[in-house]
Formats: C-alpha cells, structure tokens, sequence
C-alpha cells in the first residue's frame, strides 16, 4: 500500500532540505547533478540505438520501443544517485510551500542542478560520438535517427514545445512522487518505468534528455547550439510548470497545513538518519 500523502510530503521536505545542504557544496553538488545529465543521456542513446531501425523501416511500434527503454533514465537517477533539474522543480517547490526552505535555497538547488545536468549531458554526448557509437551500421541508422528528431524538435513551434514541456515533467515528477509513496524497490522501479513509456511515448518534451539529443546534433552536424538555446528556452519553463505546479504544489496542498513543531523539551534525544 502506498504510505499517506501527508507522509509522503514530509519525507520529501526532509529531502529537499537535505538536497538544500548538499548545493551548499557546490563541487560535488555539480558533479552528482552531472551525473544525472549523463544518466538521462545514457537513456537518449539507449532510445536512438534500438529504435533507429524502426524508425527508418516505418514501423507502428517505434514510440513504443522507445518508451520502453527509456525507463533507464530514472532508474538510474534514483538508484545510483544523481541530482536531476526536473524532479528537484517538484521536490523543492513542495518544500517552499512547507516552509521547509527559503526562495534563495530553491534557485540554488535549481541553477545548479540545471547547470550541472547540462555539463553531463555534453560530455556523455561527446563520449559516444567520439566512440563513434551511432555511426555504425548501413546507412548510419542512429545518425539519421539523431537529425530526424533534431529537425522536428525546431520545426515545432515554440508554444507546442513549451506544453509538451509541461506535460512531460508532470509525468516525470508524478512517477517519483508515486516512487516516494512506496518502500519496495520492485513498486519504484515499476512506477518510475510506467511514467516514462507514457512521456516517450506520447512524444513530450524533456530538457535535459534535449541537451544530450541536441549535442549528439551539434557533434555529426545536423544541429547547432542555437537550436539548443531555443529548445531549452521553451522546455525548461515547461518542465518548471508541468513538474512545480501540476505536481509539488498541488500534493504539497492535498496533504494539509504541516504539523506543528514538538517544543525542543518533548523531543526524543534520538536524531533520525538525514535523508538523502
């Protein structure tokens, strides 16, 4: 049974303000949020690598290939760790509205968590094309794959990439709110899987996945970082909306005002283990 909402939300102030104390080193902060940029990369090439063939034979079930690999991302965001931009717009939106952390500590945890997803992002980017890694094969099926996506991606315009947007990280950040609601590993891998075949699947738009897909674009020549710029432009604010507001504050408003604070004599001396 998932544990109560109220809960939930409480053990996600506790991580937020955990993640809070973590930027407050900023080296290793950036390095785990450039983790997850590459873990999410990792995902991209994982997508391109097995469904290019689909993609250029025509297949009907190239999306659902797709979706189905990609739950890779989380996976190993969660389970190895890293700090990913698009979960930390709901866990510290919760928080804020909790009263758990201050504005500045929000825009710390999220400028560096984007910066440093950014960061990974190029460089796993920049591993796989210098392993050549989809430029193998007849006719260099992921390549073709990587300009296909990149062209459609810039033909689209700036409003439809921003719902997208929106809807995208309202799946994301629901699959890790609903990860936080249980204690077995099975139910969060299954849950986190779930929310990522349905947001690949239905062909939203995340922007940290674009900053891995755009520079493998910029690296074999079918995109520039001007189309990246503009990309991110329109997919960050979304992700901020659809992950924020659809997702951090309207459980963080289910769940009720936060219970009142023990005075310091009622508290036990046991200190619980710091989340996070």
């Amino acid at each position: 049974m998932p544990i109560p909402v109220a809960d939930a939300v409480d053990e996600i102030v506790a991580l937020a303000q955990a993640k809070v104390a973590q930027a407050r080193d900023l080296p290793r902060y950036l390095l785990s949020s450039a983790l997850a940029g590459a873990f999410v990369g990792v995902a991209v090439v994982l997508l391109v690598s097995v469904s290019a063939p689909l993609f250029l034979a025509q297949a009907p079930t190239t999306r659902l290939v797709q979706g189905a690999v990609f739950g890779v991302a989380l996976t190993l965001v969660v389970f190895a760790g890293g700090e990913l931009f698009t979960g930390n717009v709901a866990f510290l939106l919760t928080a804020l509205y909790r009263g758990g952390v201050r504005l500045r500590d929000l825009a710390l945890v999220w400028v560096a968590s984007l910066v440093g997803n950014l960061v990974g992002s190029i460089a796993l980017a920049a591993l796989v094309h210098g392993g050549g890694t989809l430029c193998s094969g007849p006719g260099a099926p992921g390549e073709a794959l990587v300009a296909a996506l990149v062209e459609a991606k810039n033909a689209t315009a700036g409003p439809q990439l921003l719902w997208r947007a929106v809807l995208c990280n309202l799946l994301v950040c629901l699959g890790l709110w609903m990860a936080a609601r249980t204690r077995s590993d099975a139910a969060k891998l299954g849950v986190l899987w779930w929310a990522l075949l349905a947001f690949v699947g239905s062909g939203f738009e995340h922007s940290v996945a674009n900053m891995t897909l755009f520079t493998l674009g910029v690296l074999e020549g079918s995109a520039g970082w001007l189309d990246l710029a503009r990309n991110l432009a329109w997919t960050v604010p979304g992700n901020l909306l659809g992950g924020g507001l659809l997702v951090g504050l309207a459980y963080a408003w289910l769940a009720g005002p936060a219970a009142p604070r023990e005075a310091p004599e009622a508290v036990s001396q046991v200190t619980p283990a710091t989340a996070g």
